[in-house]
């Protein structure tokens, strides 16, 4: 299985804040989570968005061509 990028660990976070939101529980990696873990959902999901965005914002090298 390829290695997850920042964008489909976002896309994870997402959807688990949504079924979270929606009163369902998760089982993510062998740990259940109720709505109780809503704000470590969430703080997962603000720290992949932040991720996400360095990764679009990163600044381009220059080549110098003689």
């Amino acid at each position: 299985m390829p290695t997850p990028t920042a964008q489909d660990m976002l896309d994870k976070y997402m959807e688990a804040e949504l079924a979270l939101l929606e009163g369902k529980s998760i089982t993510w990696n062998g740990k259940t989570y109720t709505r109780e873990n809503l704000g470590e959902i969430q703080r997962g999901r603000r720290e992949w968005e932040r991720r996400v965005g360095n990764q679009s914002t990163r600044p381009f090298g220059f080549a110098r061509f003689y």
